[in-house]
C-alpha cells in the first residue's frame, strides 16, 4: 500500500495543472494515479469528506488549536479535560448539549497534528527558590511572542488582590509623657479583614475596584448615604472574604471585560496575574478565550519583583489608608470603624495611591512596559541581588586581613572603635593579627585585651545557655516519644454529605459529578 500525504497529493495536482502528465506526476510525488484521477474529478480528501460528521467544524477546531498553542507558549498548557470542556461549550452556543464521545479527544489530536499530548513536569513552588534569574529570564520570552507583541500598551493590564484590616492603624512616632518609655495609642477597634481586587493598565489608568466583604451577602447598612464616590465600584461578599472561583468570573464579566473593551473588536488584550486557583478555572479561562484576552501568569513567588500593583501601588495604598484611619481616630475616639468608615478611608487612600505616575512606575520598574528584562534582573529584591550585601561584607573582611590594611592600621588606630568579637574563629584571629602589628606603648592594647576577654565571657554564657536548652529539649522529646499502641475499641465515623453542581451542569447538558471533598 502506497503511503502519501495530503501535501504530496497537492503538489502532484499542481504539477498536472502546469502541464505534467498524470503518469509522471504520480511517479515523481509517489501518489497513485487512481487517487489523482479521483481528485481531478472532484472527489474530496478523507478529512474534508468526513468533516460534516465532526461535532466541531474545521474552523472551530482551528480556533481551539490556536488557543492551545498560545496557552502552551504562555506556560499553562491545558489538559485533555479542559480542552474537552471548551469544545463542549462551543457546542452549547449552537444549542448542542449532547456530551462528546470518549474518543473525541484522540480524534481531535489526529486531525490537528500541530498539537500533541506531552508529559507535564510541574515545578513545586517551594523549589522555585523565589525570584531568580533562572525563573525570570525564560518567563520574559512570552512578551516576544508575535501574539503578545502585537498588543497595544493600552490593552495590557495587571490585576491583583490584596487585603486590609478595617481598623488597622499605623505605628509610628507620637508625643507623650517623657517619664514613660513607650505609649499606646487608641485606634478604631474593628479587626475585620476586607479584601479588594484592583486592575491597572500600562498607560497609567485604573479600573474601579471590586471590594470583597466577609459575609453571606452584601448588606445595605454597610454603605454611607452618599454613594457618589462609589458609583462605579463593585461589591460582593464571600465566606472567607477572599476571592472564590465565582467571584473571579464575576469580576471578569462585570468589570474587566466591559470596561476594557477596545474600540476595534479585533484587538486582543493581555492580562498579567498570579497563579491563584480562581484564575485557572475553566470558566475563567474560557471567558477570556471568548473575548480575545491572553492570560499571562506570573511565576510563583515573584509578585514582589514582577507585579506592577505589588511594586508601586499597594504599598502606598495601605500607607494612605492607615493615615486616614489615624485621622479618623482623632474624631471617633477609637469607636469601631465599621464598613461605612472603611469605605470612606479606602476611597480617599485610593485617590492618592492610584495615580498615573505610580501605576506607570510599577510597569516600568518590573520591566513589563516598556518591556525590559534588565529591570527585574537588576532589582535589589531579586534573590541573587539580595545576597550581594553578604558578599560585600565577606570581601571587606578579606580586605581587613590584607597587608596594606595592616601596615596602614597604626596611623588610624586612634580613630578605630574596637568591637567585641562575636565570631571567635574570625574576629579574634583578625584582632590578634592587628594587635601584633602595634608598637609596645599603645593604649589600645589594654582595650583590646578587655574586648577579647569580654568576647570569651559572652561565648561561655551562650554555651551554658545552649546546654540548658539541649537538656530541656531532651526532656520534651521523652514526653512526645511514641508509646506502645493500645486498642481503643470500634470507632464509628459518619460519611460526609456530597453536593452536586446540578444547576450549572444541567444548563450545559453535562452529567453531574461530585466535587472533591473539602475538609471541615
Amino acid at each position: 500500500m502506497v503511503n502519501c500525504t495530503e501535501p504530496d497529493i497537492h503538489q502532484a495536482l499542481q504539477a498536472i495543472a502546469n502541464g505534467v502528465s498524470v503518469r509522471k506526476a504520480s511517479k515523481q510525488w509517489g501518489v497513485p494515479r487512481a487517487t489523482l484521477y479521483d481528485r481531478m474529478h472532484g472527489r474530496e480528501c478523507r478529512k474534508a469528506a468526513f468533516s460534516p460528521l465532526q461535532r466541531l467544524s474545521q474552523t472551530q477546531e482551528n480556533q481551539l488549536t490556536e488557543w492551545v498553542l498560545i496557552q502552551d507558549a504562555l506556560g499553562l498548557p491545558p489538559t485533555h479535560s479542559q480542552i474537552k470542556q471548551f469544545a463542549q461549550r462551543m457546542l452549547a452556543v449552537k444549542g448542542d448539549h449532547v456530551p462528546l464521545g470518549k474518543h473525541w479527544m484522540q480524534a481531535f489530536l489526529r486531525r490537528n497534528p500541530a498539537i500533541r499530548t506531552q508529559k507535564c513536569y510541574h515545578r513545586d513552588s517551594t523549589r522555585a527558590n523565589g525570584a531568580s534569574t533562572e525563573v525570570i529570564r525564560p518567563w520574559f520570552k512570552n512578551f516576544f511572542l508575535p501574539e503578545i507583541q502585537a498588543i497595544k500598551p493600552a490593552n495590557r493590564y495587571n490585576m491583583d488582590e490584596a487585603g486590609i484590616m478595617e481598623g488597622l492603624g499605623e505605628n509610628g512616632l507620637v508625643v507623650g509623657n517623657a517619664e514613660r518609655r513607650s505609649v499606646q495609642k487608641k485606634m478604631p477597634g474593628s479587626r475585620v479583614w476586607t479584601s479588594f481586587i484592583e486592575c491597572v493598565s500600562a498607560t497609567g489608568t485604573s479600573l474601579p475596584p471590586l471590594v470583597i466583604f466577609k459575609g453571606k451577602s452584601v448588606q445595605q447598612q454597610w454603605f454611607p448615604q452618599d454613594l457618589s464616590d462609589f458609583r462605579d465600584w463593585q461589591f460582593t461578599a464571600t465566606k472567607n472574604d477572599w476571592t472564590s472561583d465565582k467571584t473571579a468570573v464575576e469580576w471578569l464579566e462585570k468589570l474587566f471585560i466591559p470596561r476594557t473593551r477596545p474600540s476595534d473588536l479585533t484587538e486582543r488584550r493581555l492580562l498579567v496575574l498570579d497563579g491563584h486557583g480562581s484564575h485557572e478555572t475553566v470558566d475563567f479561562m474560557y471567558l477570556c478565550y471568548q473575548h480575545k484576552i491572553h492570560l499571562l501568569y506570573l511565576p510563583p513567588h515573584t509578585s514582589h519583583v514582577l507585579q506592577p500593583l505589588h511594586l508601586s501601588v499597594f504599598s502606598p495604598l495601605k500607607h494612605y489608608y492607615r493615615k486616614q484611619i489615624g485621622f479618623l481616630s482623632l474624631l471617633t475616639d477609637s469607636s469601631p470603624v465599621g464598613k461605612q468608615n472603611f469605605l470612606s478611608c479606602y476611597q480617599k487612600a485610593r485617590e492618592q495611591a492610584l495615580s498615573a505616575s505610580n501605576i506607570k512606575g510599577g510597569w516600568k520598574a518590573t520591566g513589563l512596559w516598556p518591556v525590559s528584562v534588565a529591570k527585574p534582573l537588576l532589582s535589589p529584591l531579586l534573590l541573587e541581588n539580595s545576597n550581594k550585601g553578604k558578599k560585600n561584607a565577606k570581601n571587606s573582611h578579606n580586605a581587613f586581613n590584607s597587608p596594606f590594611y595592616i601596615n596602614d592600621w597604626q596611623s588610624e588606630i586612634s580613630q578605630i572603635a574596637w568591637s567585641t568579637p562575636r565570631r571567635p574563629h574570625q574576629d579574634l584571629k583578625v584582632q590578634v593579627l592587628q594587635f601584633n602589628q602595634l608598637d609596645d606603648d599603645v593604649p589600645t592594647k589594654r582595650l583590646l585585651f578587655r574586648k577579647i576577654t569580654k568576647g570569651f565571657d559572652e561565648k561561655d554564657g551562650l554555651l551554658a545557655k545552649a546546654q540548658l536548652q539541649i537538656q530541656a529539649l531532651q526532656t520534651q522529646l521523652e514526653g512526645v516519644r511514641p508509646k506502645k499502641r493500645k486498642k481503643a475499641g470500634w470507632l464509628r465515623t459518619d460519611r460526609f454529605g456530597q453536593t452536586y453542581y446540578r444547576d450549572y451542569r444541567a444548563k450545559h447538558g453535562l452529567k453531574a459529578i461530585a466535587p472533591p471533598l473539602q475538609p471541615k
